[in-house]
């Protein structure tokens, strides 16, 4: 069952944070439900998850539109095109995936056209991987520093997508690496600019990147079983 699940996560949870000298209240799940039915979200629901992740803008749109008047926060971690911001922005709480200074900009436009000050994380492909988007983590502070000057987003912090591996100790370094550089954010006093969430970690190694500062998971498959992309 979903309930037993999210139980199993957040116990997980507690107890990394107990390794690691954190509180686990520094920690939010964020149920990935990306090709996943309504039922299975409110049955996540009725369990009190409150924050929900999907990849794609048209996706999160439709189960907000059905979802009405659920106290819900999405959050849209898939990689977004500038012609779906418009959309992303009416619905999203917090977008991971920005990798661009073009991309920063169209989601300010299109905040501003709404009286939104939209939270965003910055992606960084923090493994070089080729097949995944972000930018490299020697970018990370220029783009900063840019994004700092638009005055429709909240730069809240970093998103990492890492590596596939059967040994989540193999992520360590890499999760190490974006906490660093969080931390070299904050000490820059770049104006405008305080920066708190590091989201990364998923069903695989969310247990090691809650060791190594996550603030925010995405458990998708674990809490809701494999995907059928088929359909």
């Amino acid at each position: 069952m979903i309930k037993d699940r999210i139980a199993d996560v957040l116990k997980e949870v507690e107890a990394r944070c107990r390794k690691s000298n954190r509180n686990p209240s520094e920690v939010t799940l964020i149920a990935v439900s990306k090709t996943k039915p309504l039922a299975m979200i409110e049955e996540a629901m009725a369990c009190g998850q409150t924050e929900f992740g999907e990849n794609k803008v048209q996706e999160m749109c439709e189960k907000a539109s059905q979802l009405e008047g659920g106290a819900v926060n999405w959050h849209l971690i898939g990689h977004l095109q500038s012609n779906k911001v418009k959309k992303a922005v009416a619905v999203a709480g917090l977008i991971h995936s920005v990798d661009s200074l073009a991309l920063a900009q169209e989601i300010d436009k299109q905040a501003g056209k709404i009286g939104k000050c939209q939270d965003i994380l910055l992606e960084v492909n923090v493994a070089d991987e080729k097949s995944k988007f972000g930018i490299r983590p020697e970018d990370v502070l220029p783009l900063v520093r840019e994004v700092a000057q638009l005055k429709n987003i909240r730069l809240r912090g970093l998103m990492t997508v890492a590596p596939y591996t059967d040994d989540a100790e193999t992520n360590r370094p890499y999760f190490r690496t974006m906490h660093d550089l969080m931390v070299d954010i904050n000490q820059k006093n770049i104006n405008n600019i305080s920066v708190d969430v590091l989201s990364m970690g998923m069903s695989g190694d969310y247990g090691v990147a809650v060791e190594e500062g996550a603030t925010h998971i995405r458990v998708g498959t674990y809490l809701f079983g494999e995907r059928d992309y088929t359909k």
